[in-house]
């Protein structure tokens, strides 16, 4: 059986949730089926994953960035149309937004078999100025016509796809992350002498990007209300990004340099998991945060702002808690509640891990995602 050329094209391969989806699907891949290619920007913290992956061919790209650029986009656009003309693409998958436009566009204008984006939530948000957001509902609108398939990853984005007329009903589907669960379900008692933790004091941990969707300054003070009633408590923050400087700034205006521990990036996330006793996520925004998930199958309770699919994945009292994003009151409140009850930790750590199931294995995402591929190709190749 003749194997289909099939090309990825994601922004930047920075260690951020999407990416590691991705690279975690290029590795499920069935080799005898599909010859799997990459197009990416130049630099990235997973690049060098990336390249180890057996038998995928990485393009690293001149022009592709994050920031808007009309001539660099251009030449980006160009750039992946020849790569896919050049190696006789038959199907492009796009992730994130940028790439999820100009790789669409190229695709369509290379005459790929099959186009798909997968939505790791949308690229507009209530966050942005006004015109910001009625600008990229427009290219998601435009881009969507020349799309065979919108993955979503929650229910919740496939209905706000819907209710923005991205899109129609048939074009969506819905494969939800998956994770190598084995991967968290360790201990590593040496992570927190390693932070310069005591084995037996509580520690509240956050693993996100350091960008305001993810609003690093509402962990900082969240630490600040928490300390009041459980000073003891250390709070670790893995990861790093644009509001670095300004996070930092934050941790020295509230004396915080002895409770909040900045890591920086971290490969080694599932023994960050290990360290912690609670997980919180201070997010604006979200599509489906891989973080939580991983929290989840580490058996650690979570506390998350209720925003995009969380609420698909935490049981209110049962598997965790939600709040309102921007209310650090409230999830100080819901923490310290955690903080002194050992034995409510640890039953909804518990509950938070048996409620994944099977449904965020890495085995069920590629299969599904296989499927996808497969099918569509099918009815593009015969007409149907």
């Amino acid at each position: 059986m003749q194997r289909i050329n099939l090309l990825y094209v994601i922004t930047k391969l920075e260690l951020g949730g999407a990416q590691k989806q991705l690279l975690s699907l290029i590795r499920q891949l069935n080799p005898a089926k599909y010859r799997p290619f990459l197009l990416t920007a130049k630099e990235g913290l997973l690049l060098s994953q990336a390249l180890s992956i057996p038998g995928l061919t990485a393009k690293k790209s001149r022009w592709l960035t994050r920031p808007i650029n009309p001539l660099k986009d251009l030449l980006a656009l160009v750039e992946i149309y020849r790569f896919i003309k050049k190696n006789h693409i038959e199907i492009v998958h796009t992730h994130s937004s940028k790439a999820g436009i100009l790789g669409r566009l190229a695709a369509r204008l290379a005459k790929a078999k099959v186009v798909i984006h997968t939505v790791h939530g949308w690229s507009f948000n209530d966050y942005q100025p006004v015109l910001a957001w009625h600008f990229f509902r427009w290219l998601e609108r435009v881009a969507a016509r020349f799309t065979d398939k919108l993955i979503v990853v929650s229910d919740y984005d496939r209905q706000k796809g819907l209710d923005n007329r991205i899109g129609k009903d048939n074009q969506y589907c819905l494969i939800r992350y998956g994770i190598d669960y084995a991967e968290f379900n360790g201990s590593e008692p040496g992570i927190r002498k390693e932070l310069g933790i005591d084995n037996s004091g509580l520690v509240v941990g956050m693993v996100a990007c350091f960008k305001p969707q993810k609003s690093p300054q509402d962990f900082v003070k969240l630490a600040y209300l928490t300390q009041r009633a459980s000073p003891d408590t250390k709070f670790i923050l893995a990861g790093d990004g644009i509001l670095r400087k300004k996070t930092e700034r934050l941790v020295r205006r509230f004396n915080l340099q002895k409770q909040v521990i900045l890591t920086g990036w971290r490969k080694d996330v599932a023994r960050i998991f290990s360290a912690i006793d609670v997980f919180v996520l201070t997010s604006l925004w979200e599509g489906l945060p891989i973080a939580a998930l991983e929290a989840m199958a580490s058996g650690k309770p979570v506390i998350a702002t209720n925003t995009g699919g969380v609420q698909e994945l935490i049981s209110e009292g049962e598997s965790g808690f939600l709040v309102t994003p921007g209310d650090m009151d409230r999830m100080s409140e819901k923490l310290t509640v955690l903080l002194k009850d050992g034995n409510l930790r640890m039953q909804t750590g518990q509950r938070a891990k048996a409620s994944l199931g099977s449904n965020f294995s890495l085995t069920r995402m590629a299969k599904e995602t296989e499927n996808l591929y497969g099918n569509t190709i099918e009815r593009k190749r015969y007409g149907n």
